[in-house]
């Protein structure tokens, strides 16, 4: 029988690949922590495992390549030759050409006659580091034993795996979630036997004590009881069997979801491994140093997912590259380690996955943001001023929007963060956030489901109509007085364990049409989230949760940004699938309607607070919570910062560290009380000290009140606030 050699060739590529990413890997790990004869001897396995499957169907170039980088590595194993850089590289580089071959053998292209110019450039580092020279074709010696190899390496293959077509493999998993999302219809089929068990019951209850006037209407009125007695026994049969068979079908189906589930489940190792590699590359074209960190490499996710989250994360790391590591030299400046660090980590979170990028660099510029987005006339100097620190970053992800003052081939031609956010929120139904402090670094969050054939969703109903929540995204249910809630400024909020969370009406953010007004005495609300932001949704009521097939809006209904699909209900009704981060984005903007506000509110719009402490992270939390109650704040990081600002301008309220360089929080206080316009306005001490003459000396300089942080909460600095300006 004819050898197909197109299906044997289709099997080489994808185990060349795979041995190619084995060889670089572990290559870079050589690079980063040593000699090791154990890796050695993997790596060497692993080339000539693919130098003789590729001589077998006569891929001359292949082989060839993986002959000279097996040379190169042999030399190394005997101690011939030292782990240089320089063989680092030309190996690495034998891979790149590798690829490249199968590429074409993949497309069916023939391969070039002539041998890759990586085959000499090892050549010539043979001939450098041994006193022998190497002939370009291994002798009959060297043919017998790869031949004895090869055999052994065949003999060692275990058959316990199949290739499946990738059509058929997505079929099996479209199918196991309509299967899956099926069994919310029979829970409710089931609901209905119960009405009609209660119908039953009622039936038998009046044919029994039917008072009938004639004798000739007693067999009439028996067999009636004992025909309604006998349906209700089969209907009660009938829903024993039906909860059992719910019980059996359920077990059965979870174990097909968690397999078919993992037939497509791939580790981000797949993805993380090629960025180490990338990272490696840019540090020596951008003469920074920079160290790759992984962790959770072995957290799977769908190979669809993966795919899209390949090209989004390797643009990022460019950025990190490019944008966020500073230079050696300008690090050591900035009283850093000269080598930067990157960090990519992933990890399960609220039934989806989390996936952290991270580098200690420079940050975002929020200033360069603001004169980019007025430079580009996407907005007016006057509306930059008012956008808050998560709206400004938001900026980064417009199309063509780029800080960088040149365009290079890393990053910076301000194509990318676009199609990054797209990537994520649209194709992957999931969420991506930026975090990021001058001179410390900047922090991506990237939250995705685990897949995408099936989603677990939170059916709620608001104005009448059912809608559908990612279940990732819910952080908590929960029930509360309406008297809890307070007005922030113009909008309405909930403080849940000390933190100001912001609350919508669903039916308000989706402008439903007015349903007949109705008062809550108590609120009913899901707790969102997407990176740091969180929101309180009031809904009217949470029907279940389900794992439900989500299908994509049709292109006529694909420019609605708060949906981002919909699903089939119990009853063929087709629900809304809402989009978590556009939701927040569009309860960013409501305000509260016009004439509903609180007295607080009008108190507290026009009071200003200046806040002075050493401690940048201090007086970041401080401004977060007085923000949040309303209060304008201003900051100055020691006394003598403090001195300059209220000289310019009288603050309603001043809150001061104690320990601080140049000027302490003492010596601030009973200068300010020096100053005419200040001898009224309340200083509040937030410090550490907590040894009764501190008190008194804070009391003895003219504090209004005196803070200690290891008790420190913010409804005891609002609550004070409360008392000195109100």
């Amino acid at each position: 029988m004819a050898l197909n050699i197109k299906l044997l060739s289709a099997k080489f590529t994808v185990e060349a690949a795979k041995h190619c990413d084995q060889i670089e890997k572990e290559l870079l790990t050589l690079e980063a922590r040593g000699f090791s004869p154990e890796i050695l001897d993997s790596v060497f396995r692993a080339a000539h495992t693919l130098k003789g499957a590729a001589r077998m169907l006569k891929l001359t170039g292949i082989s060839t390549v993986a002959h000279r980088m097996e040379d190169a590595l042999e030399l190394l194993r005997s101690g011939q030759s030292s782990l240089s850089q320089e063989v680092m590289d030309l190996l690495l580089k034998g891979v790149d050409t590798i690829r490249q071959l199968l590429a074409a053998v993949a497309a069916e292209t023939p391969l070039p006659e002539s041998l890759p110019p990586v085959c000499f450039e090892l050549e010539q580092f043979l001939h450098k580091d041994t006193a022998e020279n190497q002939e370009k074709c291994p002798d009959q010696t060297s043919a017998k034993i790869t031949d004895d190899r090869v055999q052994d390496d065949a003999s060692n293959i275990t058959h316990d795996f199949v290739q499946i077509r990738a059509e058929r493999l997505d079929e099996l998993i479209q199918l196991m979630g309509e299967v899956v999302s099926f069994q919310y219809r029979k829970r409710q089929q089931a609901s209905i036997v119960r009405d009609i068990m209660r119908l039953s019951t009622t039936s038998l209850t009046l044919a029994s004590c039917q008072t009938l006037t004639t004798a000739q209407t007693e067999p009439v009125r028996n067999e009636l009881a004992a025909t309604l007695a006998a349906m209700h026994s089969q209907l009660s049969k009938f829903q024993d069997s039906l909860r059992n068979d719910a019980v059996i079908e359920n077990l059965l189906t979870a174990n097909l979801q968690e397999r078919s589930l993992k037939i497509r489940m791939l580790p981000l190792s797949t993805v993380f491994d090629k960025i180490n590699r990338v990272v490696r590359d840019l540090t020596r074209t951008t003469g920074k140093e920079i160290e790759f960190q992984v962790e959770g490499g072995n957290t799977e996710l769908d190979r669809k997912i993966i795919e899209h989250l390949g090209d989004c994360l390797l643009h990022m790391v460019r950025n990190a590259v490019d944008h966020g590591i500073e230079l050696p030299q300008d690090r050591v400046m900035a009283g850093k380690r000269a080598c930067g660090i990157i960090r990519l980590s992933a990890f399960y979170d609220s039934g989806g996955v989390t996936i952290v990028l991270h580098d200690d660099g420079a940050g975002i510029s929020l200033d360069q943001i603001k004169t980019t987005a007025v430079k580009k006339r996407l907005l007016t100097e006057a509306a930059v001023s008012t956008l808050t620190e998560m709206e400004l970053l938001d900026l980064l992800f417009l199309s063509g929007f780029s800080t960088s003052p040149i365009i290079t081939d890393i990053s910076g031609r301000g194509v990318g963060m676009n199609v990054v956010k797209q990537t994520i929120t649209e194709k992957l139904k999931g969420s991506v956030r930026i975090q990021t402090h001058a001179g410390k670094g900047t922090t991506f969050l990237l939250k995705v489901p685990i897949t995408l054939a099936l989603s677990r969703m939170l059916l709620v109903a608001a104005a009448n109509h059912t809608f559908a929540i990612p279940a990732y995204s819910v952080q908590e249910i929960v029930m509360v007085p309406a008297s809890q809630v307070i007005h922030v400024v113009s909008k309405r909020a909930l403080r849940i364990r000390e933190q100001i969370v912001p609350l919508e009406e669903l039916e308000t953010i989706l402008s439903c049409p007015q349903t007949v007004p109705h008062e809550r005495s108590e609120l009913l609300i899901i707790l969102l989230a997407a990176g740091a932001e969180r929101l309180g949704l009031i809904v009217d009521t949470v029907i279940s949760e389900a794992d439900m097939v989500i299908k994509p809006l049709p292109s006529a209904l694909a420019s609605l940004a708060l949906l981002s699909g919909f699903t089939v209900g119990s009853n063929d009704e087709i629900i809304s699938v809402l989009g978590v981060t556009a939701l927040l984005k569009q309860a960013r903007k409501n305000k509260l309607p016009a004439g509903i506000s609180s007295e607080i509110d009008l108190q507290k719009q026009y009071k200003t607070i200046l806040v002075v402490d050493d401690s940048a992270n201090t007086r970041d939390i401080v401004k977060s919570i007085l923000e949040s109650y309303g209060y304008k704040v201003d900051l100055a990081e020691d006394g003598l910062d403090a001195i300059e600002k209220t000289d310019k301008k009288v603050y309603d309220a001043v809150i001061t560290d104690v320990e601080m360089p140049q000027l302490d929080g003492f010596s601030l206080t009973s200068h300010l009380r020096q100053d005419e316009r200040y001898q009224q306005i309340p200083v509040i001490i937030v410090t550490s000290r907590e040894k009764a003459e501190d008190k008194r000396r804070g009391i003895q300089v003219g504090a209004n009140a005196y803070i200690v942080k290891g008790a420190f909460d913010q409804t005891n600095l609002i609550e004070t606030l409360k008392n000195v300006i109100g």
